[in-house]
């Protein structure tokens, strides 16, 4: 009978085949990080600020700049340690925390862009009856439930992961512990989670973007049936930004699943997008074309350089 010692912390690996440009990585995504954290925090801000953004879209946008705040930061800051030529460990608690909240937040966050289009096809569909149906107590009920939701996915996707015995290597061939990374390490019998893993994270992807699509079909019935150009661009442009955060988001998912052998390298730069790049643009989507949020940014800058001069 083999003795086996017992993981306590395990080595991140970095990111594949990119041996030599951990400088180069360290800027890049320093700035990338900097600028999510600075677009969302000022989103928080202007829909916090303004009564005017008090309703249930800005709401759902409220809550998705909080999301992506948080799943930004679940793997970055670390990532940036090592680029920067730090410790490239990370403890066996934290590796499930990690993992944990990555899951928590994406799968959270998979959920909020489901009711986000169900808010844009009550919109659409029924402009009348809107606040009625899309009232406090239903965007509470809808918002907790995307955090329930994400977190039971969480604890049984990290549950799973974790109740293995990990005594082997402790090198994570990643930047980040993710479960396709952390299971080839286990001592166990790796089945059970693999294919509870696969098919939890890909059937309620594929759920919530069937939802988004039986959504946004009704959405397109409805804005063909709008008799002046006018009030088709209007309706149009509400869901405009919507539709490009769920392309940013799912985009990168789809191409790297279409591939019949993903590299590790792709796989890599297809997580980064999702963790940090689809962050960073939804401000910058949400905001660009949006009158009632540049319009509540220009107060709030306006009010800090009121106060200022006071000073």
């Amino acid at each position: 009978m083999r003795n086996h010692t017992l993981v306590t912390e395990f080595i991140l690996l970095g990111i594949p085949e990119t041996e030599g440009l951990e400088t180069v990585f360290f800027f890049l995504f320093s700035s990338l990080y900097l600028c999510t954290l600075l677009g969302n925090v000022l989103i928080l801000t202007a829909i916090v600020s303004s009564s005017r953004l008090h309703t249930p879209m800005y709401f759902f946008l409220g809550n998705l700049s909080m999301f992506d705040l948080g799943f930004s930061s679940t793997t970055v800051p670390k990532m940036l340690l090592y680029l920067s030529g730090q410790s490239q460990g990370i403890s066996f608690q934290g590796c499930v925390s990690q993992l944990f909240f990555y899951h928590f937040l994406g799968c959270t966050e998979c959920f909020l862009y489901t009711v986000m289009a169900y808010d844009r096809f009550v919109a659409i569909c029924y402009p009348l009856r809107y606040m009625v149906i899309m009232n406090h107590r239903v965007c509470s009920i809808l918002a907790t439930g995307t955090w329930m939701g994400g977190c039971v996915h969480a604890i049984i996707l990290t549950s799973l992961t974790f109740q293995l015995t990990y005594c082997a290597s402790n090198e994570v061939d990643y930047y980040f512990c993710d479960i396709p990374a952390v299971l080839p390490l286990a001592c166990g019998d790796t089945s059970l989670a693999q294919r509870v893993g696969f098919t939890n994270v890909g059937l309620l992807s594929l759920i919530c973007f069937f939802l988004i699509l039986v959504s946004y079909t009704h959405i397109g019935i409805s804005i063909s049936k709008i008799r002046s150009a006018e009030g088709r661009q209007r309706a149009f442009s509400t869901c405009s930004a919507h539709i490009t955060a769920i392309l940013c988001a799912y985009g990168p998912v789809i191409i790297i699943y279409l591939q019949p052998n993903p590299s590790a390298l792709l796989g890599a730069i297809i997580q980064i997008l999702n963790n940090l790049v689809t962050p960073m643009l939804n401000p910058l989507i949400y905001s660009l074309r949006n009158k009632d949020v540049k319009s509540a940014l220009r107060n709030v800058f306006h009010k800090r350089g009121f106060a200022v001069e006071n000073k």
